[in-house]
């Protein structure tokens, strides 16, 4: 029997992926566990192992496509059959949950909170059917539970965006009595605009806006034109803090530990973050509220081969400088690599982004949306500077953060800057704000 793969959902709240690469092609016969595809959501690139031996039918996309969530990826044609293309409307595969690969792990999701309670200890992407015992309904996690809030019965409900994907405006208009048909269009953006075509007009190269490029413009797009930016900048006297890094890199090296100030800067956001909650939360717009989190889990823009990445420091709070600087060269360097895991690149609460040396005087960050800010960290230098009525020469840095005008008035923001400051101005201040 034919066996039709659907793609699941790697990522809470995805709802679809590009297809980056595919390892085989049609009429190769393919073993259980051989890799078959790359595909990439807003949060990872993950490869997919082939759920069990056979040829293989069909590959429904192509590189660059999207794939909605629910959708037949593949179709695998299993020993004694032909490799003919499968009827669209053949139901009768069901998701392997034998299938377990080496670096991802397969189940059959029944029952979503059992296969969670499957996982393995170690930090591998866990793929779970998303077609399974729900109808082939395609709506978010936060459309379903919020159909759930609704008591409504979300594969009873017309879905009228991409794909058939059933929005919270359908469970609105189900709920009123006045759904829309399936096949009405998504409306069209308010400042909607015809796309931009560029004439050749001489010796030129084209690249495909695809992949990881392509998935960077999306996600500042929607940031730019979704949260209501504003950007608030300081200027921070870092002398103190040089002369505690400088004490503290032989320590470090003792233990293999580069230590930069980084760390030092992460630290002393946690702190202000703990004082100013505002800064450490989210909108679910779905529900309408605002969901501030007791965990602090911080981003740390780096850039990668494929282009920028955000790692994410975990329980930043619960970790000592020298932890955190260990973690952030780990992270690092499995973007560098390229086998970053889904834990590694999500879930972040707040984000910095600092680009060292290069980091200038100042800039207006985009927010990693859905937080509500970011933090820029510039370049640390030596500055004239009037220190008790006399010029001095002094290291000095600024601090440019953005923050969504949604959820923080430019008051809370200012003052969780100048918390920020303080700690790194006197870093004697942050060690006690560690206990």
């Amino acid at each position: 029997m034919s066996f039709k793969f659907h793609l699941p959902d790697l990522a809470e709240g995805m709802t679809e992926a590009e297809v980056v690469d595919w390892k085989v092609a049609v009429g190769d016969s393919v073993a259980l566990d051989q890799p078959i595809v790359e595909v990439m959501s807003d949060k990872a690139t993950v490869e997919i192992p082939c759920p069990r031996a056979g040829t293989v039918a069909e590959l429904k996309y192509g590189p660059g496509d999207m794939c909605a969530v629910g959708e037949v990826l593949f179709v695998i044609a299993e020993a004694g059959e032909s490799a003919a293309p499968v009827p669209a409307n053949d139901a009768a595969a069901e998701f392997d949950e034998s299938a377990v690969g080496a670096t991802t792990t397969v189940f059959k999701a029944v029952d979503v909170a059992s296969a969670m309670a499957k996982m393995p200890a170690k930090n591998t992407p866990v793929v779970i059917d998303a077609t399974a015992d729900r109808g082939r309904v395609l709506a978010t996690p936060a459309t379903r539970r919020h159909a759930r809030h609704m008591g409504l019965d979300i594969t009873q409900v017309p879905g009228t965006g991409r794909n058939g994907r059933v929005t919270t405006d359908d469970l609105k208009s189900f709920q009123n009595g006045a759904a829309a048909p399936a096949t009405a269009p998504a409306a069209a953006p308010a400042l909607a605009r015809p796309p931009v075509s560029i004439a050749n007009e001489g010796d030129e190269e084209r690249i495909p806006f695809r992949g990881m490029r392509k998935r960077i413009a999306d996600n500042m797009a929607r940031s730019a034109f979704t949260a209501a930016h504003f950007t608030y900048v300081e200027e921070v006297d870092t002398n103190d803090l040089v002369e505690v890094r400088n004490r503290a890199k032989s320590r470090g090296a003792e233990r293999g530990i580069k230590l930069t100030y980084l760390p030092f800067i992460i630290k002393a956001v946690v702190a202000g973050l703990k004082r100013h909650p505002s800064l450490n939360s989210a909108l679910d717009e779905s529900t309408n509220e605002i969901v501030r989190k007791n965990y602090y889990h911080i981003g740390v823009a780096t850039q990668g081969p494929n282009g920028l990445a955000v790692t994410v420091v975990r329980n930043a709070d619960k970790l000592s400088i020298f932890e955190i600087a260990t973690e952030v060269a780990r992270l690092a360097k499995a973007v560098q690599e390229g086998n970053a895991t889904r834990e590694d690149l999500s879930g972040s609460t707040f984000t910095i982004s600092s680009l060292g040396r290069l980091g200038g005087l100042m800039a207006t960050p985009i927010i990693n949306f859905p937080e509500v800010g970011i933090l820029g960290v510039h370049k640390m230098e030596q500055r004239p500077a009037v220190v008790n009525g006399e010029l001095a020469i002094r290291w000095k840095m600024n601090l440019a953060i953005s923050l969504d005008h949604r959820l923080v008035d430019g008051y809370d923001g200012a003052i969780f800057v100048q918390d920020v400051k303080a700690l790194l101005e006197d870093p004697t201040q942050m060690f006690m704000e560690m206990v």
